[in-house]
Protein backbone atom coordinates (compact mmCIF):
# COMPACT_ATOMS: atom_id res chain seq x y z
CA UNK A 1 0.00 0.00 0.00
CA UNK A 2 1.23 3.54 -0.49
CA UNK A 3 1.94 5.96 2.27
CA UNK A 4 -0.53 8.81 2.77
CA UNK A 5 -0.83 10.91 -0.16
CA UNK A 6 0.49 9.08 -2.36
CA UNK A 7 -1.58 7.73 -5.08
CA UNK A 8 -1.08 7.35 -9.17
CA UNK A 9 -2.16 10.73 -10.05
CA UNK A 10 1.14 12.12 -8.14
CA UNK A 11 3.28 9.59 -9.79
CA UNK A 12 1.73 10.41 -13.12
CA UNK A 13 2.56 14.24 -12.35
CA UNK A 14 6.27 13.05 -11.11
CA UNK A 15 7.07 11.27 -14.31
CA UNK A 16 5.85 13.84 -16.82
CA UNK A 17 8.05 16.26 -15.12
CA UNK A 18 10.55 14.23 -15.00
CA UNK A 19 9.78 13.48 -19.06
CA UNK A 20 9.56 17.05 -19.63
CA UNK A 21 13.16 17.98 -18.11
CA UNK A 22 14.47 15.41 -20.84
CA UNK A 23 14.99 12.45 -18.10
CA UNK A 24 14.28 8.85 -17.51
CA UNK A 25 11.08 8.89 -15.42
CA UNK A 26 13.09 5.85 -12.99
CA UNK A 27 11.97 5.25 -9.47
CA UNK A 28 14.31 6.75 -7.68
CA UNK A 29 14.07 9.80 -9.83
CA UNK A 30 10.22 9.81 -9.66
CA UNK A 31 10.64 9.04 -5.49
CA UNK A 32 12.98 12.26 -5.64
CA UNK A 33 10.60 14.35 -7.73
CA UNK A 34 7.77 13.75 -4.73
CA UNK A 35 10.70 14.39 -2.14
CA UNK A 36 11.56 11.08 -0.83
CA UNK A 37 8.37 9.88 -0.33
CA UNK A 38 6.40 6.62 -0.86
CA UNK A 39 6.96 3.08 -1.52
CA UNK A 40 9.42 1.69 -4.54
CA UNK A 41 7.13 -1.30 -4.98
CA UNK A 42 4.24 1.32 -5.37
CA UNK A 43 6.29 3.73 -7.69
CA UNK A 44 6.88 0.83 -9.48
CA UNK A 45 3.48 -0.70 -9.73
CA UNK A 46 2.17 3.07 -10.56
CA UNK A 47 4.76 3.19 -13.38
CA UNK A 48 4.02 -0.10 -14.69
CA UNK A 49 0.44 0.73 -15.00
CA UNK A 50 0.87 4.42 -17.35
CA UNK A 51 3.72 2.72 -19.05
CA UNK A 52 0.65 0.07 -20.19
CA UNK A 53 -1.88 2.70 -20.42
CA UNK A 54 -0.06 4.62 -22.99
CA UNK A 55 1.26 1.84 -24.83
CA UNK A 56 -2.08 0.81 -25.06
CA UNK A 57 -3.26 4.33 -26.44
CA UNK A 58 -0.15 4.73 -29.03
CA UNK A 59 -0.16 0.83 -30.23
CA UNK A 60 -2.73 1.36 -32.96
CA UNK A 61 -1.38 5.20 -33.96
CA UNK A 62 2.08 4.73 -33.97
CA UNK A 63 4.56 3.38 -36.95
CA UNK A 64 6.18 -0.13 -36.59
CA UNK A 65 9.44 1.45 -35.63
CA UNK A 66 8.13 3.61 -33.25
CA UNK A 67 5.83 0.62 -31.66
CA UNK A 68 9.45 -1.12 -31.82
CA UNK A 69 10.91 1.50 -30.35
CA UNK A 70 8.87 1.84 -27.40
CA UNK A 71 8.63 -1.95 -27.20
CA UNK A 72 12.40 -2.36 -27.11
CA UNK A 73 11.87 0.77 -24.07
CA UNK A 74 9.60 -0.50 -22.36
CA UNK A 75 11.68 -4.01 -22.43
CA UNK A 76 14.99 -2.33 -20.90
CA UNK A 77 12.81 -0.51 -18.34
CA UNK A 78 10.86 -3.45 -17.15
CA UNK A 79 14.08 -5.42 -16.98
CA UNK A 80 15.86 -2.73 -14.98
CA UNK A 81 12.99 -2.80 -12.77
CA UNK A 82 13.26 -6.35 -12.35
CA UNK A 83 16.73 -6.49 -11.44
CA UNK A 84 16.30 -3.44 -8.83
CA UNK A 85 13.58 -5.70 -7.28
CA UNK A 86 15.41 -7.59 -5.50
CA UNK A 87 18.40 -5.65 -4.77
CA UNK A 88 15.79 -2.98 -2.74
CA UNK A 89 14.78 -6.00 -1.00
CA UNK A 90 17.62 -7.05 -0.36
CA UNK A 91 18.96 -3.76 0.66
CA UNK A 92 15.98 -3.33 3.24
CA UNK A 93 16.54 -6.45 4.87
CA UNK A 94 19.76 -5.44 5.57
CA UNK A 95 18.94 -1.97 7.31
CA UNK A 96 16.23 -3.84 9.50
CA UNK A 97 18.70 -6.56 10.49
CA UNK A 98 21.22 -3.71 10.79
CA UNK A 99 18.95 -1.70 12.79
CA UNK A 100 17.51 -5.25 15.01
CA UNK A 101 21.56 -5.88 15.67
CA UNK A 102 22.48 -2.40 16.76
CA UNK A 103 18.92 -2.40 19.26
CA UNK A 104 20.28 -5.64 20.53
CA UNK A 105 23.90 -4.55 21.19
CA UNK A 106 22.57 -1.22 22.72
CA UNK A 107 20.51 -3.64 25.09
CA UNK A 108 23.52 -5.45 25.76
CA UNK A 109 25.29 -3.05 26.46
CA UNK A 110 23.00 -1.43 29.04
CA UNK A 111 22.73 -4.80 30.66
CA UNK A 112 26.50 -5.06 30.95
CA UNK A 113 26.46 -1.34 32.48
CA UNK A 114 24.11 -2.47 35.21
CA UNK A 115 26.06 -5.60 35.62
CA UNK A 116 28.96 -3.14 36.15
CA UNK A 117 26.53 -0.56 38.69
CA UNK A 118 26.23 -3.88 40.89
CA UNK A 119 29.57 -4.59 40.51
CA UNK A 120 31.19 -1.76 41.48
CA UNK A 121 28.35 -1.68 44.32
CA UNK A 122 29.69 -4.61 46.01
CA UNK A 123 33.08 -3.77 45.79
CA UNK A 124 32.37 -1.15 47.62
CA UNK A 125 30.62 -3.37 50.20
CA UNK A 126 33.47 -5.90 50.14
CA UNK A 127 35.87 -3.02 51.03
CA UNK A 128 33.33 -1.74 53.91
CA UNK A 129 33.57 -5.30 55.52
CA UNK A 130 37.25 -5.79 54.27
CA UNK A 131 38.00 -2.65 56.89
CA UNK A 132 35.19 -4.09 59.43
CA UNK A 133 36.91 -6.97 59.48
CA UNK A 134 40.57 -5.49 59.84
CA UNK A 135 39.19 -3.29 62.63
CA UNK A 136 37.92 -6.43 64.57
CA UNK A 137 41.46 -7.88 63.88
CA UNK A 138 43.05 -5.04 65.40
CA UNK A 139 40.52 -5.00 68.36
CA UNK A 140 41.00 -8.76 68.99
CA UNK A 141 44.89 -8.26 69.18
CA UNK A 142 44.60 -5.44 70.96
CA UNK A 143 43.07 -7.68 73.93
CA UNK A 144 44.18 -10.37 73.32
CA UNK A 145 47.44 -8.25 73.91
CA UNK A 146 45.76 -6.69 77.00
CA UNK A 147 45.18 -10.20 78.75
CA UNK A 148 48.51 -11.20 78.33
CA UNK A 149 49.41 -8.30 80.32
CA UNK A 150 47.19 -8.95 82.77
CA UNK A 151 47.55 -12.77 83.04
CA UNK A 152 51.44 -11.62 83.39
CA UNK A 153 50.11 -9.03 86.25
CA UNK A 154 48.48 -11.75 87.77
CA UNK A 155 51.54 -14.37 87.65
CA UNK A 156 53.51 -10.92 89.35
CA UNK A 157 50.45 -11.26 92.70
CA UNK A 158 51.09 -14.85 92.97
CA UNK A 159 54.47 -14.83 93.02
CA UNK A 160 54.29 -11.81 95.56
CA UNK A 161 51.73 -13.22 97.90
CA UNK A 162 54.00 -16.78 98.16
CA UNK A 163 56.61 -13.65 98.74
CA UNK A 164 54.26 -12.61 101.94
CA UNK A 165 53.73 -16.50 103.08
CA UNK A 166 57.36 -16.92 103.18
CA UNK A 167 57.37 -13.82 105.20
CA UNK A 168 54.86 -15.46 107.19
CA UNK A 169 56.18 -18.26 108.04
CA UNK A 170 59.24 -16.62 108.75
CA UNK A 171 57.86 -14.90 111.82
CA UNK A 172 56.43 -17.17 112.96
CA UNK A 173 59.19 -19.52 113.32
CA UNK A 174 60.43 -16.18 114.99
CA UNK A 175 57.61 -15.94 117.01
CA UNK A 176 58.47 -20.06 118.40
CA UNK A 177 62.07 -19.38 119.35
CA UNK A 178 61.79 -16.65 120.60
CA UNK A 179 59.07 -18.14 122.64
CA UNK A 180 61.02 -20.88 123.10
CA UNK A 181 64.04 -18.61 124.05
CA UNK A 182 61.84 -16.51 126.41
CA UNK A 183 61.24 -20.00 128.43
CA UNK A 184 65.12 -20.55 128.94
CA UNK A 185 65.73 -17.23 130.14
CA UNK A 186 62.67 -17.68 132.46
CA UNK A 187 63.94 -20.76 133.66
CA UNK A 188 67.87 -19.29 133.80
CA UNK A 189 67.71 -15.72 134.89
CA UNK A 190 64.42 -15.56 137.06
CA UNK A 191 65.69 -11.99 138.35
CA UNK A 192 65.14 -10.68 134.75
CA UNK A 193 61.98 -11.92 133.73
CA UNK A 194 59.42 -8.92 134.29
CA UNK A 195 61.86 -7.57 132.15
CA UNK A 196 62.20 -10.11 129.73
CA UNK A 197 58.79 -10.40 130.27
CA UNK A 198 58.36 -6.81 128.79
CA UNK A 199 60.33 -7.00 126.14
CA UNK A 200 58.94 -10.65 124.81
CA UNK A 201 55.35 -8.77 124.71
CA UNK A 202 56.85 -6.02 123.36
CA UNK A 203 58.82 -8.52 120.62
CA UNK A 204 55.58 -10.60 120.77
CA UNK A 205 52.79 -7.18 120.50
CA UNK A 206 55.44 -5.92 117.22
CA UNK A 207 55.13 -9.52 115.77
CA UNK A 208 51.50 -9.62 116.17
CA UNK A 209 51.31 -6.28 114.25
CA UNK A 210 53.04 -7.28 111.81
CA UNK A 211 51.31 -10.85 111.65
CA UNK A 212 48.35 -8.74 111.15
CA UNK A 213 49.31 -6.32 108.45
CA UNK A 214 51.13 -9.33 106.45
CA UNK A 215 47.65 -11.01 107.25
CA UNK A 216 45.61 -7.63 105.85
CA UNK A 217 48.35 -7.54 103.05
CA UNK A 218 47.70 -11.08 102.10
CA UNK A 219 43.71 -10.56 101.88
CA UNK A 220 44.59 -7.54 100.15
CA UNK A 221 46.35 -9.18 97.59
CA UNK A 222 43.52 -12.11 97.69
CA UNK A 223 40.82 -10.01 96.56
CA UNK A 224 43.24 -8.47 93.80
CA UNK A 225 43.77 -11.92 92.61
CA UNK A 226 39.73 -12.65 92.43
CA UNK A 227 39.57 -9.71 90.44
CA UNK A 228 42.04 -10.61 87.95
CA UNK A 229 40.46 -13.41 87.75
CA UNK A 230 37.20 -12.13 86.88
CA UNK A 231 38.86 -9.56 84.80
CA UNK A 232 40.50 -12.50 82.66
CA UNK A 233 36.67 -14.31 82.63
CA UNK A 234 35.34 -11.39 81.04
CA UNK A 235 38.06 -11.30 78.62
CA UNK A 236 37.63 -14.60 78.05
CA UNK A 237 33.98 -13.86 77.43
CA UNK A 238 34.99 -10.79 75.14
CA UNK A 239 37.32 -12.93 73.17
CA UNK A 240 34.90 -16.22 72.56
CA UNK A 241 32.25 -13.48 71.27
CA UNK A 242 35.05 -11.13 69.34
CA UNK A 243 36.02 -14.84 67.52
CA UNK A 244 32.55 -15.13 66.68
CA UNK A 245 31.78 -12.49 65.27
CA UNK A 246 35.46 -12.68 63.18
CA UNK A 247 34.14 -16.17 61.61
CA UNK A 248 30.74 -14.69 60.78
CA UNK A 249 32.82 -11.88 59.18
CA UNK A 250 34.85 -14.44 57.67
CA UNK A 251 31.82 -16.43 56.15
CA UNK A 252 30.43 -12.97 54.74
CA UNK A 253 33.27 -12.45 52.78
CA UNK A 254 33.70 -15.56 51.54
CA UNK A 255 30.27 -15.08 50.21
CA UNK A 256 31.18 -11.50 48.98
CA UNK A 257 33.69 -13.55 46.82
CA UNK A 258 31.66 -15.75 45.66
CA UNK A 259 29.25 -13.42 44.19
CA UNK A 260 31.99 -11.58 42.88
CA UNK A 261 33.20 -14.31 41.36
CA UNK A 262 29.68 -15.03 39.60
CA UNK A 263 29.54 -11.03 38.78
CA UNK A 264 33.26 -11.86 36.92
CA UNK A 265 31.58 -14.66 35.23
CA UNK A 266 27.93 -13.21 34.10
CA UNK A 267 30.31 -9.92 33.34
CA UNK A 268 32.91 -12.26 30.57
CA UNK A 269 29.79 -13.89 29.32
CA UNK A 270 28.29 -10.58 28.65
CA UNK A 271 31.68 -9.36 27.12
CA UNK A 272 31.69 -12.84 24.98
CA UNK A 273 28.15 -12.06 23.75
CA UNK A 274 28.96 -8.48 22.92
CA UNK A 275 32.02 -9.86 20.48
CA UNK A 276 29.84 -12.21 18.93
CA UNK A 277 27.21 -9.67 18.24
CA UNK A 278 30.55 -7.29 17.10
CA UNK A 279 31.51 -10.17 14.91
CA UNK A 280 28.05 -10.67 13.39
CA UNK A 281 27.74 -6.98 12.78
CA UNK A 282 31.17 -7.38 10.91
CA UNK A 283 29.58 -10.20 8.83
CA UNK A 284 26.75 -8.22 8.23
CA UNK A 285 28.77 -5.13 7.02
CA UNK A 286 30.91 -7.52 4.83
CA UNK A 287 27.51 -8.61 3.50
CA UNK A 288 26.40 -5.31 2.86
CA UNK A 289 29.58 -4.64 0.64
CA UNK A 290 29.16 -7.89 -1.41
CA UNK A 291 26.09 -6.24 -2.15
CA UNK A 292 26.72 -3.34 -2.60
CA UNK A 293 29.45 -4.78 -5.13
CA UNK A 294 26.71 -7.19 -6.50
CA UNK A 295 24.35 -3.51 -7.06
CA UNK A 296 27.09 -2.59 -8.88
CA UNK A 297 27.59 -5.04 -11.36
CA UNK A 298 23.44 -4.92 -12.14
CA UNK A 299 23.81 -1.38 -12.47
CA UNK A 300 27.08 -2.31 -14.80
CA UNK A 301 24.97 -4.46 -17.22
CA UNK A 302 21.74 -2.43 -16.78
CA UNK A 303 24.26 0.09 -18.36
CA UNK A 304 25.70 -2.52 -21.08
CA UNK A 305 22.30 -3.65 -21.83
CA UNK A 306 21.37 -0.07 -22.51
CA UNK A 307 23.88 0.29 -24.82
CA UNK A 308 23.09 -2.93 -26.44
CA UNK A 309 19.41 -1.30 -26.67
CA UNK A 310 20.90 1.61 -28.64
CA UNK A 311 22.58 -0.32 -30.66
CA UNK A 312 19.51 -2.03 -31.48
CA UNK A 313 17.64 1.14 -32.06
CA UNK A 314 20.10 2.40 -34.42
CA UNK A 315 20.36 -0.99 -36.35
CA UNK A 316 16.09 -0.77 -36.57
CA UNK A 317 16.46 2.86 -37.91
CA UNK A 318 19.22 1.75 -40.65
CA UNK A 319 16.85 -0.74 -41.55
CA UNK A 320 13.85 1.66 -41.74
CA UNK A 321 15.71 3.49 -43.99
CA UNK A 322 17.17 0.71 -46.20
CA UNK A 323 13.14 -0.24 -46.25
CA UNK A 324 12.68 3.11 -47.14
CA UNK A 325 14.97 4.01 -49.99
CA UNK A 326 14.01 0.45 -51.26
CA UNK A 327 10.60 1.32 -51.32
CA UNK A 328 11.14 4.49 -53.25
CA UNK A 329 10.26 4.84 -56.82
CA UNK A 330 13.05 5.36 -59.02
CA UNK A 331 13.35 8.63 -60.90
CA UNK A 332 12.79 8.54 -64.63
CA UNK A 333 15.34 9.87 -66.95
CA UNK A 334 14.13 13.49 -68.50
CA UNK A 335 13.80 13.79 -72.34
Amino acid sequence: MARGGINKAVVQTARLAIIARGEHPSIDAVRIEMGNTGSKTTIHRYLKELDESESRVTITEAPIDEELSELVARLAQRLKDKAQEPIDLALAQFEQEKTALHAQLQTLQDARQQLQQQFDIQAAALAEESAALQTASTSLQTEQTRNAGLSQACSDYELRLNDKDEQIRSLEDKHTHARDALEHYRSAIKEQREQEQRRHEGQLQQVQAELRQAQQSAMVRQDEITQLHRDNERLLIEHRVTAKELAALQEKLQKDQTEHRQLSEQLNRIDGERTLLQERLRVALVDSQSRQAALTEYQQANKTLELDLLKAQASIEALRLAAVVATAPEAKPSD
